[in-house]
């Protein structure tokens, strides 16, 4: 299957990517890899996009959609992918509509990860993070720390990042509406689209997620 994955920050989108492509037997091609790799690598998209983000840029369109291009072209991909922060826009979208048409492939379906915007802020500005290490993630409702901002695993402080500030969610948020949540109606008009709740346990996402894709769950 080869399956877009669109939500806005906070739906769990890495999370959900990460199960539905084992599950599905398909990589999970994430944006943040995909300029890790290449930047780490020095390949020549690397350097682009790195000298546009040392200058506080966003990396252009054209970078982005090669560094897709290459990955999907992969042997791993042959068969399907699961593209998650990509397309980020419009024009993202029509260009891997002419890249996948080239092949002579297509998308499988739009998975859209909808989560009513109250609760895509109180799940990313009640996240907490220990100063010691980044993977020891709490928060203030859903997984409190046993004692109020000490890390469970090795008591470091908890901190709220700059990011997760609510009027930084809310500016995220934003920014969601204006440049990524067109691309729906975009794949909406070719029948594309699959909407379902991200609200719940991650398990009870995924069965949803996959009941929706037609696919049978591992």
């Amino acid at each position: 299957m080869r399956i877009v994955l669109v939500g806005p920050p906070g739906a769990g989108k890495g999370t959900q990517a990460a199960f539905l492509a084992k599950n599905l037997s398909i990589p999970h091609i994430s944006t943040g890899d995909l300029f890790r790799a290449n930047i780490s690598q020095g390949t020549e998209l690397g350097k682009q996009a790195k000298s546009y983000m040392d200058a506080g840029n966003l990396v252009p369109d054209e970078v982005t959609i090669g560094m897709a291009e290459d990955r999907m072209a992969q042997p791993d991909a042959e068969n399907g992918f699961l593209l998650d922060g990509f397309p980020r826009n419009v024009s993202q979208a029509k260009a891997l509509d002419e890249s996948l048409k080239a092949q002579g492939v297509a998308l499988d379906a739009v998975l859209d990860l909808e989560v009513p915007e109250d609760e895509v802020v109180k799940r990313i500005a009640g996240r907490r993070i220990c100063r010691n290490d980044s993977s020891h993630v709490f928060h203030v409702e859903y997984s409190k720390p046993e004692t109020e901002g000490v890390c469970d695993v090795c008591g470091g402080e908890l901190y709220q990042r700059a990011d997760d500030k609510e009027e930084t969610v809310r500016k995220r948020l934003e920014v969601y509406h204006n440049e990524t949540e067109p691309i729906i109606d975009h794949y909406k008009a070719q029948g594309l689209v699959v909407t379902i709740s991200a609200l719940g346990k991650v398990d009870e996402v995924t069965a949803r997620a996959m009941a929706a894709l037609g696919a049978d769950q591992k």
